[in-house]
């Protein structure tokens, strides 16, 4: 879906959609999309500002990316209100320029408007944990021989080693 900030010059944009699996991507292969994505909610131009347009509303969906720690699969579900702004991309876009607060938080957009599959990519990654694990005690996998310790537990001992005194060793 399409949001025209010239229809939105008329009246607000209400949506919901349903979006299966693979119509968005995500720009991460180990991120999947395990289930539809359910979004509702609005698109409107803000007052006293020039094409400013605001998304609101609300989106579910189930993702599943590979455990930051032992490479399982990890269920991460989604299930957040957002409130996301754009504006339109000026002339001198792309200059140095210093960003005020206000901007930090802002999205661009070029041409007419913005599409409401990209806002919702930009929410999940939002949403989305910074750490991703299958669970909190997940321990992970043995750097000696790759076993998943969460499977099997294995008797390695890392060895630790400080380069730092690598040049004293030599010295004997």
């Amino acid at each position: 879906m399409f949001i025209d900030v010239r229809e939105l010059e008329l009246r607000p944009a209400e949506f919901t959609v349903e979006i299966p699996p693979g119509e968005i991507d995500y720009l991460d292969a180990k991120l999947r999309q395990n289930g539809p994505l359910k979004a509702a909610g609005k698109a409107e131009l803000v007052l006293g500002s020039l094409e400013e347009i605001r998304v609101s509303g609300h989106i579910s969906v189930q993702m599943e990316a590979d455990c930051d720690r032992c490479l399982e699969p990890a269920a991460l579900p989604v299930e957040s209100d957002f409130v996301l702004y754009y504006r339109p991309v000026a002339e001198d876009y792309g200059g140095e320029a210093e960003v005020g607060s206000d901007e930090a938080e802002m999205g661009f957009y070029e041409g007419d408007g913005v599409e409401l599959n990209d806002v919702l990519r930009e929410q999940i990654l939002l949403a989305l944990p910074m750490q991703r694990v299958c669970q909190e005690s997940c321990k992970g996998i043995c750097p000696v021989c790759g076993q998943n310790r969460n499977l099997k537990d294995c008797d390695c001992h890392a060895e630790t080693s400080d380069d730092r005194w690598a040049a004293l060793k030599m010295l004997k």
